[in-house]
């Protein structure tokens, strides 16, 4: 139910640049409502690379990917529930992606628009960023950027239907945060 993505802000005068997601100093979380409480979780193995025109954001892209054996709620038994065909079958869908088609400046904030791909399901998402930082990395000298997003994804947008609001156990919206950090693939 989580996706990554990143992007260096509008405003860097890098120019076009690949950058990829740092996943040690990244994370991807997220929440679903169970029953009358709440249960976390997060991935573990996740990246991507993104290419970014700070003067054109439009001619930005983004690929991100997640592999759903990584999923990780604290709880080895539910994990290995939530890897079954009840729920993601990594068997047959091991990984989630998503693939920019548009990205553009709003503000202080980047709207990247894409087709997220999990359950062997596509749908069209938008992720609205909000830029954290951005910056020289002090070991590498690398131009590095960090900003967060959050969006609420529909499990049964994508064919996860298990234990649904209708049986009272699971919600069907899955609340997702991404903080990302990235950083140039190589120095200009």
């Amino acid at each position: 139910m989580a996706l990554t993505l990143a992007i260096v802000p509008a405003g860097t005068s890098y120019g076009a640049q690949e950058y990829l997601i740092d996943s040690s100093h990244s994370s991807v979380r997220f929440s679903i409502r169970h029953i009358v409480s709440k249960t976390t979780g997060r991935f573990n193995d996740f990246g991507g690379s993104i290419v970014y025109d700070a003067e054109n954001p439009e001619n930005s892209s983004v690929k991100a990917i997640i592999q759903m054996a990584s999923i990780d709620t604290d709880n080895a038994r539910r994990d290995g529930h939530l890897k079954s065909a009840d729920f993601f079958n990594i068997e047959k869908y091991p990984e989630m992606t998503f693939m920019s088609t548009d990205v553009t400046a709003k503000g202080a904030m980047l709207m990247v628009t894409g087709d997220l791909t999990m359950h062997g399901v596509t749908k069209s998402v938008v992720l609205p960023l909000e830029i954290l930082g951005v910056g020289i990395h002090p070991m590498t000298k690398a131009a590095v950027a960090g900003f967060q997003a959050e969006l609420v994804v529909k499990r049964s947008d994508y064919g996860v239907n298990a234990w649904t609001d209708a049986a009272g156990i699971l919600g069907d919206e899955v609340s997702v945060t991404l903080i990302i950090e990235a950083l140039a693939s190589s120095r200009e």
